[in-house]
C-alpha cells in the first residue's frame, strides 16, 4: 500500500486532536476503525508517529518529522483540488454529465435517467469500490452525479453542496463455491460459515470492512481471511473453493458460484445516489430517482436468490415514489 493524502489527513486530524477517540470523531471513524488506518500507516512510515497513553496521542520523534511536512503538503493539496475543481465547473459544457458509480446495478439506469431528462447530454463513466473518493469528486465539482453506498451505522456523511437521496436498503446475502455443503439450502446462517476461509474487501476500501467486523463480532468470533480481493477476483476466489464471502442481494450468479440469504439478515447494505446541488441533474432529482427504483425492481426479478426472498418478505423493499 502506498502513502496517500487521506493518510495524512488521518496523521493531522489525530495530531490536532490530541487523542484517537476525538479523531475518529471528527472523521466519522470509529475508534478501533482508526487505530488500524494508524497502525497502517506508521508500518509505511517505519514506525510509532504517536505515544498513546492517558494523556492522549503525543507525537514521537518519528511524528515531529511527519508532522510538519504533511501540514506543508495539505494545503496545496486543497488549493490544487480546489482550482481545478472551479476550473473543470467553468470548462464544462451544460450538456456534459459525469457519473460515477460503486460497484452496484445502478449505474446504467442511471445513464438512462440522465440522457432521458437532459436530451443530448454527453455522459461519460467511471466506478471506484469506495464511495468515499466519488463523494469527495461531488463535492468538489468533479462528478455531476454517483451511485454510492454504505451500512447501518456507517452512513456516508453529509457534504456541502451534494443531495445524498437513499434508493433502497437491501439484505447482505452469502456468497459461496456451488460445491459447497451448504449451497443446497435456501438460506445459511453466519455462524455456520464464521469458520470457514473467507475473501473480504481490502479494509481501506470503504467502511464495509469494519461493518462487517461488527456483525461478525456477535457470533464470538472473527473469520480466517487470507483472501483481501474485490471484483472479478473476488469470484475467481470463491469458484476455485478457497473461501466463501458475502455480495449484494441483487448479485446475478455466475456458473460456479451460488448466492444465498443469510438467516435473521443479519447485514444490511443502502444504495444511495447522490447529484450536486448546483449540477444539471438537480432540477431533475425526483425523476431521476424513480428510474432508478424501476431499474432496480428490474435486477431484482433477474436475481433469483433475492426474487425467492422478496417473495417471503413482501414488506422488505420500500422504494421511493
Amino acid at each position: 500500500m502506498d502513502l496517500e493524502v487521506r493518510h495524512l489527513r488521518v496523521i493531522c486530524a489525530i495530531a490536532e486532536a490530541g487523542s484517537l477517540t476525538r479523531a475518529a470523531a471528527s472523521l466519522r471513524l470509529t475508534q478501533p476503525g482508526l487505530s488500524a488506518q494508524l497502525r497502517r500507516i506508521e508500518a509505511m512510515l517505519g514506525g510509532p508517529i504517536f505515544d498513546r497513553g492517558q494523556a492522549g496521542a503525543v507525537p514521537t520523534a518519528l511524528g515531529e518529522l511527519v508532522l510538519p511536512r504533511a501540514r506543508a503538503i495539505l494545503p496545496g493539496i486543497d488549493g490544487l483540488l480546489s482550482d481545478t475543481a472551479r476550473a473543470a465547473r467553468c470548462g464544462t459544457t451544460p450538456g456534459r454529465v459525469r457519473l460515477g458509480s460503486v460497484g452496484a446495478p445502478l449505474l446504467a439506469d442511471l445513464v438512462v435517467a440522465t440522457r432521458e431528462s437532459i436530451p443530448g447530454a454527453k455522459v461519460t463513466t467511471r466506478c471506484q469500490y469506495s464511495p468515499s473518493p466519488l463523494l469527495d469528486d461531488l463535492a468538489a465539482g468533479r462528478l455531476e452525479a454517483a451511485v454510492l453506498g454504505d451500512n447501518p451505522g456507517h452512513e456516508l456523511p453529509p457534504r456541502a453542496g451534494v443531495v445524498l437521496c437513499p434508493v433502497v436498503t437491501e439484505p447482505v446475502f452469502s456468497l459461496l463455491p456451488s460445491t459447497h455443503p451448504l449451497a443446497g439450502r435456501e438460506e445459511v446462517s453466519l455462524q455456520e460459515l464464521i469458520g470457514e476461509d473467507w475473501a473480504l474487501p481490502h479494509p481501506d476500501s470503504d467502511r464495509t470492512r469494519e461493518y462487517w467486523a461488527s456483525v461478525f463480532s456477535l457470533t464470538g468470533r472473527q473469520p480466517h481471511a487470507p483472501y483481501e480481493v474485490e471484483g472479478r477476483q473476488l469470484i475467481d476466489v470463491v469458484r476455485a473453493g478457497l473461501a466463501v464471502s458475502l455480495c449484494q442481494a441483487t448479485f446475478i450468479e455466475v456458473p460456479g458460484v451460488t448466492v444465498r440469504p443469510l438467516r435473521g439478515n443479519p447485514l444490511w447494505y443502502r444504495h444511495v445516489l447522490g447529484w450536486r446541488r448546483d449540477g444539471p441533474l438537480a432540477a431533475h432529482g425526483d425523476a431521476v430517482v424513480r428510474r432508478v427504483a424501476e431499474g432496480y425492481l428490474a435486477t431484482c426479478a433477474a436475481a433469483p436468490a433475492y426474487a425467492r426472498w422478496r417473495r417471503r418478505h413482501p414488506e422488505s423493499l420500500r422504494l421511493p415514489k
